[in-house]
């Protein structure tokens, strides 16, 4: 089908285009808002400013995509190849990527507030600037990835992998960090505010001029850890791991 016949027959009322071949299509500005785009072949295709709002892409190979400035909300990508796509400045509020492939996608200035992204492969993600607040990040795989001036407030990141990741002058306010492992990241200038690192692993990161005012680092691993004119103001810091 091409992606003629597909506008048609969504402006005839068809939502079910399910596992169809778009491979290397231009659908820049396409509306397919609540399409059951599911299992679908979209790898490398164009959606630049494009609707897919509550489209149903879960399962689609969206590898290589270029969905750069478009509308995705409460879309749901879970077990997508998303894997190289560029998803700068996309708006991915309330989006469903259980087990999504992200990785080295581009979502620089990306809006993903309560997104879905438990258990999500997200190495070397290049989220800078991007707004991530209240999302669910449990288990996700961030290692290498930038969320350089990034907003994670009361993001849930419990036993998430970000080593080596770059999180420097990141907003993580009230962000739950209990159990993740942060080794040899970089969190120059953070903000972790009233933060939950319980159990964290921080060795050998950067923690320079980290504000971990009323955080709680309880039984976390700071062994080797840079921490130069880290703020600790009534921080939990009972039980840590020095060595």
């Amino acid at each position: 089908m091409e992606v003629n016949e597909v506008i048609n027959s969504y402006h005839a009322g068809r939502r079910n285009f399910a596992g169809i071949n778009l491979s290397k299509s231009d659908m820049n500005g396409i509306d397919l808002s609540d399409a059951n785009l599911s299992g679908a072949n979209l790898n490398e295709s164009s959606f630049y400013g494009a609707n897919l709002s509550r489209a149903k892409l879960n399962g689609a190979d969206l590898n290589g995509a270029k969905l750069y400035r478009s509308t995705l909300v409460g879309a749901n990508f879970s077990g997508a190849d998303l894997g190289e796509a560029d998803l700068s400045e996309a708006n991915l509020s309330d989006a469903m990527l259980y087990g999504v492939n992200l990785y080295g996608a581009i979502l620089n200035k990306a809006k993903l507030p309560r997104a879905k992204l438990t258990g999500a492969n997200m190495g070397k993600t290049k989220l800078n600037r991007a707004d991530l607040s209240e999302a669910i990040l449990r288990d996700a795989r961030l290692f290498g990835a930038t969320l350089i001036e990034s907003i994670l407030h009361r993001a849930d990141l419990s036993r998430a992998s970000l080593n080596g990741a770059n999180l420097n002058r990141a907003m993580l306010l009230e962000v739950d960090l209990s159990y993740a492992s942060l080794y040899g990241a970089s969190l120059c200038d953070a903000d972790l505010s009233e933060a939950d690192l319980t159990g964290a692993n921080l060795q050998g990161s950067d923690l320079s001029r980290v504000n971990f005012y009323k955080a709680n680092l309880n039984k976390s691993k700071l062994a080797d850890a840079f921490t130069e004119g880290m703020i600790t103001n009534e921080t939990n810091l009972t039980g840590i791991i020095w060595s």
